[in-house]
């Protein structure tokens, strides 16, 4: 295919580095913004509240459940979002969804003086439903405007944005955690709310607008056709189930296996954050200087991610006994391998867009990001809801080896696809080498001279 070679070229994607202007630099801010508030909120659940609801006499099945409704709602939203972002408008659509969702974090923070059981469950499912609608508003417009301030250099800029994801991601599972442990149920939420609200303002103030026009070519349906986009969206899904199954049964195992308190499992999750955090900008860079290696960053971190899901437990196949300093190692390579596979995926899905006739504008990116966010909140859903009945029904151990097979199922995809790609590519250009060499055979070695007269007298 000819996208590596059109965006091959890695010599502009340096100048941006160097000379930014006003509006990208804003952009940057906001966005940072919006990463490290929206994940710091996002992460805090993960160290107290599944044994939180387990006193409430919620199931492990239904916590799992809790968790992947906020992925579901996320899904729906993303696709109608993404859709229509040229109408609502990317600006409104970021700063109406932070405003939402850090209403509803602070609302979750008070679900504890509701009655045990029924009600609780039902209040919880509606509040996390509301703050994915705000989440997925946020998420899909951030993505779409990044790709649009910097169309050269997408890879780099999700890298460096996922810094501060990380930082949100490392810094929420532990100030939760101790905040949960010092103060109680609600003042996290109420907290972390509070921060999440405070981005409200600053996106409103330093946000630039942008107009573009819609274009009514453009479908998620046409887009889907397309295979490499296809197994693009399972790689990220099986990134985003690993994830959520995690933030859902990691905290009751460690504290369970490995006699962990809250806050201790809040620092434990860090050995997952900080490796994804700290290698997402150079992922990022060798992804935009050496696009052709996309691909293969993929496979590799699928592998990797098998490998280290299948260890998580480990598998009970194994015969190894689960110890502390192993789940810390397999969650640091877990880390760096999602953050390897991760980094290339959006950038490649929106190089294949182009490369199928979709024009390049906000519309595009809109559905690109669309489609994006609601795969990875799909697969934010499947982890939690499947992760957690297998957890229920077998153990921890079990489900993280399903996990690992899903992500090795998807690199495995990749690797035949690729493959396949590229014995294709060598055919077609050996065809027309051999078209050249015929048409040249044909060709006679010296010009007509019928038309020529020649006087030899």
């Amino acid at each position: 295919m000819d996208i590596d070679e059109d965006i091959g070229d890695s010599s502009p994607a340096e100048t941006p580095a160097t000379k930014m202007s006003r509006q990208q630099i804003l952009t940057l801010i906001a966005m940072a913004s919006i990463n490290f508030s929206s994940m710091i909120c996002y992460s805090i659940l993960g160290p107290f509240f599944p044994s939180e609801a387990k006193k409430k006499g919620v199931s492990q099945a239904m916590i799992g459940l809790i968790f992947g409704i906020y992925a579901l709602c996320t899904l729906v939203g993303s696709l109608l979002l993404g859709k229509y972002i040229v109408q609502i408008g990317a600006k409104f659509m970021i700063v109406a969804g932070l405003f939402v969702s850090s209403g509803c974090t602070v609302l979750f923070g008070f679900l504890d003086q509701v009655s045990d059981g029924t009600v609780f469950i039902v209040l919880c499912f509606i509040t996390r439903c509301i703050n994915a609608i705000g989440f997925s508003a946020a998420v899909t417009a951030s993505f779409a405007v990044l790709a649009k301030v910097f169309p050269d250099n997408i890879a780099t800029v999700l890298g460096f944005m996922e810094i501060f994801t990380g930082l949100g991601l490392i810094l929420g599972p532990p100030l939760g955690g101790w905040l949960y442990q010092s103060f109680g149920y609600e003042i996290p939420f109420v907290f972390m709310g509070c921060l999440l609200f405070a981005t409200v303002p600053l996106n409103l103030w330093i946000l630039p607008s942008f107009d573009a026009v819609p274009s009514s070519q453009n479908s998620f349906l046409r887009l889907c056709t397309r295979i490499k986009i296809l197994l693009i969206c399972f790689v990220v899904f099986t990134l985003s189930s690993g994830l959520g199954f995690l933030d859902a049964t990691l905290s009751i195992f460690a504290i369970e296996k490995l006699n962990l308190s809250a806050g201790s499992v809040g620092l434990l999750m860090i050995g997952l954050s900080l490796p994804y955090g700290a290698a997402s900008p150079v992922f990022g860079v060798i992804s935009d200087k050496y696009p052709s290696n996309r691909k293969w960053m993929m496979v590799i971190g699928g592998m990797a991610t098998a490998v280290s899901f299948c260890f998580l437990g480990p598998l009970p196949v194994f015969h190894i006994r689960s110890q502390l300093w192993l789940t810390v190692l397999m969650l640091i390579v877990v880390g760096f391998s999602l953050c390897m596979t991760c980094i290339p995926t959006f950038a490649e899905m929106i190089a294949c867009a182009h490369e199928n006739g979709f024009e390049e504008g906000l519309s595009t990116l809109g559905l690109v990001s669309g489609l994006f966010s609601a795969v990875w909140s799909a697969g934010m859903f499947f982890g939690p809801t499947i992760g957690g009945y297998i957890t229920q029904a077998l153990n921890f151990e079990w489900s993280a080896g399903v996990q690992g097979a899903i992500a090795f199922l998807a690199a495995l995809l990749q690797v035949i696809y690729f493959t396949i790609e590229d014995i294709q590519k060598k055919s077609q250009k050996a065809n027309r080498t051999d078209r050249s060499l015929s048409e040249g055979e044909k060709s006679p070695l010296l010009p007509k001279t019928d038309h020529l007269r020649v006087d030899v007298s």
